[in-house]
């Protein structure tokens, strides 16, 4: 099958509970991801299973927004998002575990599924440069969280 899968972890220097807010508040988002253009949060009260958004990225050079949902939720150690486009189905996995006094590791897995049929191929075959383009996005976005939680905990 086409499915792609990639897997990027690091160490924060910050404690889980920290990290974790800083990766669920959605409103505070774009001043943290520099990613992220903007967020327009779909559901109102705490970060739970069914909260959902729109998150506007810039990627390859052009706009893009998509619906996330919120599909798991264990907090300050677990959370799943899931979004569909054009046919593909995204989950994104974002696991947090001690790394040490003061120190968090977090591991994002990114999960796509790619449709059937001339999409599907089309998909495939840009697999690897798609792929590698996530996998430096996720690394970003982490960087940034790190960044973020690092400054402010000092």
């Amino acid at each position: 099958m086409g499915d792609t899968k990639i897997v990027v972890e690091r160490r924060i220097a910050a404690s889980a509970e920290r990290v974790w807010e800083a990766l669920t508040d959605l409103d505070g988002m774009p001043s943290v991801l520099s990613g992220v253009d903007r967020v327009e949060v779909l559901t109102e009260g705490p970060f739970a299973v069914g909260t959902r958004w729109r998150e506007t990225r810039r990627m390859f050079g052009k706009e893009a927004t998509e619906e996330m949902r919120v599909t798991a939720c264990e907090p300050p150690s677990r959370y799943v998002v899931e979004a569909d486009s054009q046919g593909t189905h995204y989950v994104s996995e974002f696991a947090l575990s001690p790394g040490g006094p003061d120190a968090t590791s977090v591991r994002m897995t990114f999960a796509a599924v790619p449709p059937g049929g001339f999409a599907g191929l089309l998909a495939k075959l840009l697999g690897p440069l798609g792929a590698k383009a996530v996998a430096k996005a996720v690394a970003k976005d982490l960087s940034d969280v790190a960044a973020a939680v690092e400054y402010s905990a000092h």
